[in-house]
């Protein structure tokens, strides 16, 4: 291996040596313990320490990297305690997970590491968020992130890419190109030479750089490091390496030719480093011996200290209050002023007024600047708070929702508004795999809200009509807020972007121009968790949301001798089910009405909890009333069977009859 066209200081080459020597001596004892039964998985970077300390060491301590499985010398370079690291592969205390999540799954503040998720994608959009946040503050700082060969395979590297590039962030995509995602062989992954081949479709500039020679690794990324900080824009490089063990170690090496790894092996980044170093005079044999001593020394003392932490104990009121991040009630009054305005003004009075408090505040999605959104929410934001903070995205819902996670961790507040509510199926895996286990898994707060335009009623037909809240009530560490009228929208779009946890906020199109209400002008907020008593009755209890309660309200106008109590959730998640209970236990009757496919919704879960906790109080069967089990057709006549609120009207007779 050549070394000798890098110019490099004699002391940095030691420090790359003793860098690259460190996590190799480490995993070499993980692989004891592992065959101990002492830690249970292990993916090994052997032979791979070049990458990851090379880019490492190029880097500035503050500046973020998000590295994988087999990126331990990005931990190592970094100076993490090895005790904290032996702790968090054990499943103890004292690792950054607290026994939540296992080997390299976790991140830290304290050190600038964003760990993965096993749904590798989405850390390509984190890393353009964070980048995104530096450029925003005029840093001059570069972000480093991770993938494989086989993670390029995904959407998500597309669409960060493109995202990068368009708006000219200073990330740096590191490809560890190892030969084979688990057994899977580069020539079935991508039909291209060269995977930096794909830099030129994204006007970017791309590198390929051997990743086991570690002067190359750490002199080509220092100078590209130093330009990007000064002309921030993306960089693609390609680390041409090979994977010496299996993807883990179960998995093995059989399905290798052995005359690959043999050829592999000779290339060896530690091997050939350290016969060059000796061969120049710049380590000897005794001070090599003296480095893996002192090396060792501090593994077993690090690892005993691990050791020596006892098992977690198990607290479940400690697990059940770090799903979310707390936050102090800092309740904001409204004020006696009013004007009578719609839901969509309400909304767009609400995004204003955060954000002019917020100057941290970042509002991203398809057509929100200049042409103000589909809906005109944002329609003038740009005039008054610049493209910058509010900015107009390619069509990628994954990669925008995990760089709003990326804004997050950087220290910023990010509002992405899905064109229609339906469209956050295409970012569903970061919604529920990244911003809502983040804080669970390593303190990491998600301080994101997602806008949710949704409902039908308005003939929009199967794509433009959901009412999909379910699929995210059931994730835990999301909260989910679906308002029924201008007052409680504005106030309760203050509190969701207030909140430091991620945040479904659903907007029913249908009552977006047809709902009027007297709203205080003000910036204000209302509590999450707590429903709404809009009509008071001792016959029956009524429970909806959204749209839903007002086709209750139209139901009880015609019938005005039912004496309902009518209670609109207003948030799902926290879901206010003591006020059910409290309304159930006086009335004895109850009936949900969702807009939602019955089969699977919330209805289906307040039902069951008001079966368990207030059985004793019902003097019938509970209701449950929702849409058809079918997608939202388009022809009106078809949709409005399609819609709930006739049988609503039957099956609150029925109960009232009972």
């Amino acid at each position: 291996m050549d070394y000798r066209n890098f110019v490099v200081y004699d002391e940095v080459k030691l420090s790359l040596y003793k860098a690259m020597l460190k996590p190799r001596m480490v995993e070499e004892k993980m692989l004891i313990l592992l065959r101990q039964g002492k830690i249970s998985k292990w993916f090994s970077g052997i032979g791979q320490e070049a990458i990851a300390v090379g880019v490492t060491s190029a880097l500035q301590n503050e500046e973020y990297i998000l590295p994988m499985h087999r990126n331990l010398g990005v931990f190592t370079t970094r100076g993490i305690p090895l005790s904290r690291l032996f702790s968090q592969w054990q499943g103890k205390a004292n690792g950054f997970t607290q026994g939540r999540d296992r080997s390299f799954h976790f991140g830290t503040q304290e050190f600038k590491i964003v760990g993965m998720i096993s749904h590798l994608g989405p850390q390509l959009g984190v890393a353009d968020g964070i980048a995104l946040a530096h450029t925003l503050r005029k840093e001059a700082m570069v972000t480093a992130v991770f993938t494989g060969e086989g993670g390029t395979s995904e959407g998500d590297f597309h669409e960060a890419l493109n995202i990068a590039s368009v708006w000219k962030l200073p990330v740096l995509f590191c490809i560890e190109n190892n030969g084979y995602g688990l057994s899977t062989p580069t020539n079935e992954q991508y039909n291209c030479e060269h995977l930096a081949d794909k830099g030129v479709g994204y006007g970017m500039e791309s590198h390929i750089i051997d990743g086991n020679n570690i002067l190359e690794v750490y002199t080509k990324v220092n100078e590209l490091c130093e330009a990007m900080r000064k002309n921030p824009r993306p960089v693609l490089l390609e680390f041409k390496t090979f994977r010496m063990r299996g993807h883990e170690e179960a998995s093995g090496t059989k399905y290798v030719p052995e005359e690959l790894m043999q050829a592999w092996a000779e290339k060896d980044p530690l091997d050939n480093f350290v016969v060059y170093l000796k061969e120049f005079g710049l380590l000897s044999d005794s001070d090599d011996k003296a480095l893996r001593k002192e090396i060792t020394k501090e593994i077993d003392a690090h690892l005993q200290k691990a050791f020596d932490e006892p098992p977690i104990n198990i607290n479940l009121s400690k697990e059940l209050e770090e799903v979310y991040k707390s936050i102090e009630n800092q309740h904001i009054e409204p004020s006696i002023h009013k004007k009578n305005i719609r839901l969509v003004d309400a909304i767009s009075d609400g995004l204003r007024g955060a954000m002019e408090k917020h100057d941290n505040l970042i509002i991203m999605g398809q057509d929100v600047a200049e042409y103000g959104g589909v809906f005109k929410i944002t329609d003038g934001f740009v005039n008054d708070f610049g493209n910058e903070r509010v900015r107009n995205t390619p069509i990628c819902e994954s990669a925008i929702v995990s760089a709003a996670m990326g804004l997050s961790i950087n220290g910023m507040k990010a509002v992405v508004e899905m064109q229609f509510a339906d469209f956050a199926s295409t970012g569903f895996n970061p919604i529920v795999n990244y911003l809502a286990k983040s804080y669970y898994r390593w303190a990491q707060h998600a301080d994101v809200v997602i806008r949710m335009p949704c409902g039908g009623g308005v003939a929009a037909g199967p794509f433009h009509s959901q009412t999909n809240e379910a699929w995210f009530t059931k994730t835990p560490g999301l909260k989910v807020v679906y308002p029924a009228f201008p007052f409680d929208a504005k106030g309760l779009l203050a509190t969701a972007i207030e909140d430091p946890n991620p945040v479904l906020f659903f907007e029913h199109k249908a009552l977006y121009r047809s709902v009027y209400q007297d709203v205080p002008t003000n910036y204000y907020s209302l509590p999450f968790g707590k429903a709404s008593l809009l009509r008071e009755g001792d016959a029956i209890t009524i429970v909806s949301y959204g749209a839903g309660v007002h086709w209750a309200l139209d139901t009880l106008k015609k019938h005005e001798n039912i004496d309902a109590d009518l209670l609109d959730l207003r948030t799902l998640q926290p879901l206010d089910i003591e006020s059910v209970y409290a309304s159930v236990r006086k009335t004895g009757k109850l009936i949900i009405l969702q807009e939602d496919s019955l089969f699977g919704g919330i209805a289906s879960d307040i039902a069951a909890m008001v079966m368990e906790n207030c059985f004793e109080h019902l003097d019938g069967p509970i209701k449950r009333v929702a849409s058809l089990e079918t997608p939202i057709p388009f022809n009106a006549k078809l949709e409005e069977n399609y819609l709930p609120k006739e049988r609503f009207e039957t099956a609150l007779r029925e109960l009232i009859a009972y």
